[in-house]
């Protein structure tokens, strides 16, 4: 094995080790020319500094205590699981001093749509008023839509689709509190735990973990659907989890051209980064399908093909901002003029509006006159997405998500 191969596997295997939380100070070249961290093999066998343990928080054991876990039914799986009714609030865990979350596993006895858009997750981080994490409980957990998917990538997994799995290192200094609030009007019930390493001391570089969701139903046309809105403080990008409910005039072409933009220290009419179409943001090309892969995928499309739910992590490519950040996707399509006036035909008032000035519009003997050519033109979808980040503050300033009648609506 050549040494570039070698290092290659080294960092693979210490990304999965959870080793997202790194500034640039914390990393050394390796051999071949790759970047990993240098305490991160070792921390797999050697002893942490200091007076670290292990916690799991369950609904046996709901504040971590030492030698307080499975006494129920005299130790016998007397209370593995508890009701969650709707309209009630269930604090998953509540830590009161320093430590990281690593890793949060639930499963619910009704998974219904409604209930994975109905239920949201909320995570607070050294007694800040508001959360830092905000969105429905599915969407957080990269199952798009309303939908359960089975997937894995670096982050969230479910092996079966039955299932909600992250593996974000989430560090805290003083306190951390999950929490999740039945907002879906069904009674259900839940299996839950919560692991985290308590008494680390983090130093000042350390980063808060942030997650928000948001949905444009439906997008304006010729206006960038938000993924992140605008932020300020320093940190990292981490990623996010979109949705796409197709406009039902328009599921017969292809729906997604539209290019990923990151706006950061102070980027105003025009961003930093911008990439070349959705599909090649997560990886692919040239339309997509199912698929999952560690860092990106498209992990549930619908019976119909007229919804998509896809995800991309930028674990070995960091987006680092020092100052702000905004970032967005533009709602793109790149139909056939066949497509296009099959569409017409359904809809006679239908009009499609060409990439560009936004003055500009196809007109039918355009199209008939060059059926088998494909262009670019502007869209109006049902988009969503959580947007995932490490922020050098607790609390980011963002508004309450939306309410759950507008979560649970026209899910596929």
């Amino acid at each position: 094995m050549s040494t570039i191969q070698s290092a290659a596997i080294t960092a693979t295997t210490l990304l999965l080790w959870g080793t997202l939380v790194l500034q640039p100070g914390q990393l050394k070249a390796a051999g071949g020319g790759g970047e990993v961290p240098v305490d991160a093999i070792s921390s797999l066998y050697q002893m942490p500094k200091g007076a670290v343990e292990t916690r799991w928080f369950t609904f046996e054991n709901q504040k971590g205590l030492k030698g307080q876990a499975g006494q129920a039914r005299f130790g016998r799986k007397g209370a593995p699981a508890t009701s969650f009714p709707a309209g009630t609030t269930l604090v998953l865990a509540d830590i009161k001093e320093s430590g990281t979350i690593r890793r949060i596993w639930a499963t619910l006895g009704h998974r219904s749509p409604e209930v994975l858009r109905g239920v949201k997750i909320e995570i607070y981080w050294d007694g800040a008023k508001t959360p830092a994490v905000q969105a429905p409980l599915g969407d957080f957990f990269c199952h798009s839509l309303g939908h359960m998917a089975t997937f894995e990538n670096a982050c969230f997994y479910s092996p079966e689709g039955r299932s909600f799995d992250c593996l974000i290192p989430m560090p805290f200094h003083k306190s951390a509190k999950v929490l999740l609030v039945n907002e879906s009007g069904h009674d259900t019930g839940i299996y839950y735990e919560v692991d985290a390493t308590v008494g680390e001391k983090h130093n000042a570089q350390s980063l808060y973990f942030h997650s928000y969701w948001r949905r444009e139903n439906p997008t304006t046309l010729r206006q960038d659907m938000t993924i992140l809105p605008h932020i300020a403080g320093q940190g990292r990008f981490l990623g996010c989890n979109l949705g796409v409910r197709q406009n039902q005039l328009c599921t017969n072409f292809w729906w997604g051209e539209g290019e990923v933009k990151v706006y950061c220290d102070g980027d105003t009419e025009f961003p930093t980064l911008c990439g070349t179409g959705t599909e090649d943001y997560i990886g692919d090309g040239f339309g997509q399908s199912y698929f999952h892969c560690r860092y990106s995928g498209n992990q549930y499309v619908s019976t119909n093909r007229d919804a998509y739910g896809f995800y991309r992590l930028h674990i070995p490519d960091p987006v680092w901002f020092h100052k702000d950040i905004r970032v967005t996707i533009q709602v793109m399509g790149g139909p056939s003029y066949k497509a296009m006036l099959a569409s017409m035909d359904k809809d006679p008032d239908l009009k499609f509006m060409k990439a560009g000035n936004g003055h500009e519009y196809y007109t039918r003997g355009e199209l008939a006159d060059a059926p088998h050519r494909a262009e670019v033109m502007e869209r109006t979808d049902d988009y969503s997405a959580t947007a995932y980040w490490y922020l050098d503050r607790p609390e980011n300033r963002l508004p309450p998500i939306a309410g759950a009648s507008e979560r649970m609506k026209d899910l596929p």
